[in-house]
């Protein structure tokens, strides 16, 4: 007796969507993946694009610009 290799049955994974928060497949038939549509996926473009997506700036005396300093008289 023989076996025939049948392909495994692959359930896809859904993953919530990071714009609307729905059901959205996370498989190669999505093409918009890790969003559920085209649109969800537009939002968060146009949230980038605006600078929606910021984050907060702590700076460091490191971060800071120096201050004006005298010029120094080079005598050469």
């Amino acid at each position: 007796m023989t076996t025939v290799d049948r392909p495994i049955p692959v359930t896809p994974k859904r993953v919530p969507c990071p714009t609307c928060g729905g059901d959205s497949i996370y498989a190669i038939s999505n093409p918009y993946r890790p969003f559920c549509s085209a649109r969800c996926k537009n939002v968060d473009l146009g949230a980038w694009a605006s600078e929606g997506f910021r984050l907060a700036a702590s700076g460091s005396a490191e971060d800071q610009p120096l201050e004006d300093s005298p010029p120094s008289s080079a005598s050469h």
